[in-house]
């Protein structure tokens, strides 16, 4: 399996986790996942009122710089952690 599909897949599989994890797992989940598919961030930050949008910007921003291949292997191996500790 490649890289790609390998991460893929883990994409999808934690989506079905049982439980829901922290909202910290999901922005690092979110961050590593668009630098995997996009690249570094090139949106502006969102306004002070916008408390999702931003957190999520901000996750997305902590990992510029990293290659798409590294965000892919660290969003895989996330992906495993949630996997095993939430369950499908």
């Amino acid at each position: 399996m490649t890289l790609k599909a390998e991460f893929e897949q883990y994409a999808e599989d934690v989506k079905k986790v049982k439980t829901r994890p922290t909202d910290e797992e999901l922005l690092d989940l979110y961050g590593l996942y668009k630098q995997a598919i996009v690249g570094d961030i090139h949106i502006e930050k969102p306004g002070i009122t916008e408390l999702k949008g931003k957190a999520k910007w901000e996750a997305w921003n902590s990992r510029k710089g990293m290659s798409n291949e590294d965000a892919m292997n660290a969003d895989i191996s996330l992906a495993k952690e949630a996997i095993e500790k939430y369950g499908m």
